[in-house]
């Protein structure tokens, strides 16, 4: 008699990061409809709050460092760890093993996790060869590169392999798109005129290559370019990749009025 079982799918815990559960919870669907799609049953694990960077960046290690562990362990149990975002997934993967390097109960504990996260869009580029989406969008639109997730887990071909296979779009490059947009996290705060100067350059670079949609893999990007975009009066849309490439679009863009 011929065996009946199956390979089990795999487990994926969803990071969801604290900018999509308080600004942007529509990206979170759209992760977990893509991750869903490529073949994974989803687990969002109820311990889950921030990744820890903010307290990172200003040197709050204590505090950094209690967060990592609580993260940690929430995801105790899970097959991979994806996050839609670069910029959470590269704190989870890049520097939880060196937050905790002094911790002889938890830096192994780190390491092993650490091995385990992935940014969305290359957990189903690299990890899942997904070959189809189920976004569909007749649009011209660009894309920008967010630091974290281009320069800490080089995440440039991904998104862009998936926005190929979303029927009708046209992807377009803007110059410089792999330059900071100047939100840089507390950076925006502690240098808000330099940061203002990065956003205008990107604005213009975004309008010189005349798409309607920009998109990205970081909210904190989004939030801010699309703030230049509509205090400059800009027709120009913005939108999380992730919603476009599970063809979650039932909330207005990025800034805009629902």
């Amino acid at each position: 008699m011929a065996s009946t079982s199956e390979t089990p799918r795999p487990r994926v815990g969803l990071f969801v990061t604290c900018l999509v559960d308080l600004i942007r919870p529509s990206v979170g669907f759209a992760a977990a409809r893509l991750i869903e799609a490529a073949g994974c049953d989803i687990v969002v694990p109820q311990g889950q709050t921030c990744c820890g960077q903010p307290a990172y960046n200003v040197g709050a290690t204590v505090d950094a460092a209690a967060l990592a562990r609580q993260t940690i362990a929430a995801f105790d149990g899970v097959d991979y760890v994806v996050a839609p975002s670069g910029s959470c997934a590269g704190m989870l993967k890049s520097h939880y093993p060196d937050l905790l390097k002094d911790d002889a109960a938890w830096h192994g504990r780190a390491i092993a996790f650490a091995e385990r996260v992935h940014e969305l869009t290359a957990f189903l580029v690299d990890v899942r060869k997904m070959t189809a989406v189920p976004g569909r969008l007749a649009t011209r639109a660009t894309y920008h590169d967010s630091c974290s997730g281009l320069r800490e887990l080089g995440i440039q071909g991904q998104p862009r392999a998936l926005l190929g296979k979303v029927a009708g779009l046209e992807l377009v490059e803007m110059a410089d798109s792999e330059v900071c947009c100047g939100f840089g996290g507390t950076f925006a705060i502690k240098y808000p005129d330099i940061s203002n100067a990065m956003v205008d350059k990107k604005a213009a670079n975004a309008e010189a290559a005349r798409p309607t949609l920009l998109l990205a893999g970081d909210l904190g990007c989004l939030m801010n370019i699309a703030g230049k975009l509509s205090r400059a009066g800009s027709s120009i849309d913005v939108r999380h990749v992730a919603e476009v490439l599970a063809g979650e679009m039932s909330e207005p863009p990025i800034g805009k009025p629902a």
